[in-house]
């Protein structure tokens, strides 16, 4: 039997706004922005430590997926959760749930969200396992 996924190539999430999404992403969270096109509305960021892509678009009338401000569950990881909030409270970005530790069968970890400006939310995580 083959393989049915191989690899991640990039996560997309659908905005309302190409530039308020820009400036959140860019400067807010610091991501790599590697295009924009403005007349589309469509931008791509760099995950730092891994190829895969983080895009992003105005969602057209009658496209599918998911509105934009429904997205959760990609989870991100800084080795610090509690000092990336801080940062991004810093920059103006918005923490939905404060750094908590969570307790498993196989050990610990800090797990916090953020929001960007549709409300998209993502986790945060220190989580290696």
């Amino acid at each position: 039997m083959s393989d049915v996924i191989v690899g991640l190539h990039a996560v997309t999430v659908h905005i309302t706004d190409a530039t308020r999404a820009r400036t959140f992403y860019r400067d807010v969270l610091g991501l790599k922005e590697l295009a924009y096109d403005e007349k589309s509305g469509r931008l791509v960021f760099a995950l730092p430590g891994t190829p895969t892509l983080l895009s992003m678009h105005v969602q057209g009338p009658g496209e599918g997926g998911r509105e934009p401000g429904t997205v959760s569950g990609v989870v991100f990881f800084h080795p610090e959760p509690a000092a990336a909030c801080r940062e991004i409270t810093r920059r103006g970005g918005r923490v939905t749930l404060e750094p908590t530790v969570v307790e498993t069968a196989v050990g610990s970890f800090v797990r916090a969200v953020f929001a960007d400006p549709d409300g998209n939310e993502f986790l945060l995580s220190n989580r290696t396992n």
